[in-house]
């Protein structure tokens, strides 16, 4: 399997589903919201046109490959599967306010193979594969070089579930806000990730998310040279729902603060 050629051609595939997204935000139609699993979750007809576009492109570059797709227009494989997040950041779309990103990620059972993050509002594209660096465009991206946590900016989510955890949550919030340069919320988990990923932030850690919202970004992480754990550091982040993501220097440090405060 050639990794290269097949992210080199996930990301025109990016591009191209992007440039539809950015279309359609234009003349968006709010009568065209939908909720799905709650009163914050939400989706539009351009979240499942665009997963759509990309499954159809997706099934010709790895035919043997199924997919887990966050809008469920097709079903998972037993060994290849496709991971896509056609929207990612989908509140941010639907009220017009940057960021939102398309997520694509190839896995093969658990092992991440590529991934592709296109920022559609910065026209950033973000990707790597298993045997090479990670790019922003056609640049080579690393973590950053910042060693402790005082020093470093973090981002974070909040989940639309999970309320019986939202107290311990909001207490790991508090003691990054004041132990470090501070905590941002973006809103795409994928831009967070690939933020780590090129330096703009040291770390980024939420619960409660789905495979597709973090498997591109995540390992595009990884082949920037940075660390991806779940809470508890081990490397079970794709399905278990938490993640950790940070340059080398501080993941130790945040690691222990992330444990002791979880459990």
């Amino acid at each position: 399997m050639n990794l290269e050629l097949i992210t080199k051609q996930v990301v025109e595939l990016s591009r191209e589903v992007g440039d539809f997204i950015r279309q359609e935000r234009k003349n968006f139609d709010h009568e065209r919201v939908e909720q799905k699993n709650g009163f914050n979750d939400l989706v539009s007809y351009v979240d499942k046109e665009a997963e759509e576009k990309f499954v159809n492109a997706l099934r010709k570059i790895v035919p043997e490959a199924g997919f887990i797709a966050e809008e469920g227009t097709a079903e998972p494989a037993q060994e290849y599967n496709w991971v896509i997040d056609p929207i990612d950041g989908t509140t941010n779309f639907l009220h017009n306010l940057p960021i939102y990103s398309t997520s694509v990620a190839l896995i093969k059972k658990k092992q991440l193979l590529s991934g592709v993050v296109y920022e559609i509002n910065a026209d950033e594209c973000f990707h790597a594969h298993q045997e090479g660096d990670a790019y922003l465009n056609e640049n080579v991206i690393n973590v950053s070089a910042i060693k402790n946590l005082k020093e470093g900016l973090l981002a974070t989510g909040f989940p639309y579930h999970g309320e019986l955890q939202m107290d311990k949550f909001m207490d790991m919030f508090q003691y990054f806000m004041a132990n470090s340069h501070g905590v941002r919320r973006l809103g795409s988990a994928a831009a967070d990730l690939v933020y780590v990923a090129c330096g703009r932030l040291e770390g980024f850690y939420e619960f409660n998310l789905n495979p597709w919202d973090i498997a591109a970004g995540a390992l595009i992480v990884r082949q920037a040279g940075g660390e991806v754990t779940d809470f508890s550091g081990t490397d079970n982040f794709l399905f278990s729902g938490e993640i950790f993501a940070s340059n080398q220097h501080i993941h130790v440090e945040t690691l222990k603060v992330l444990k002791q405060m979880w459990t």
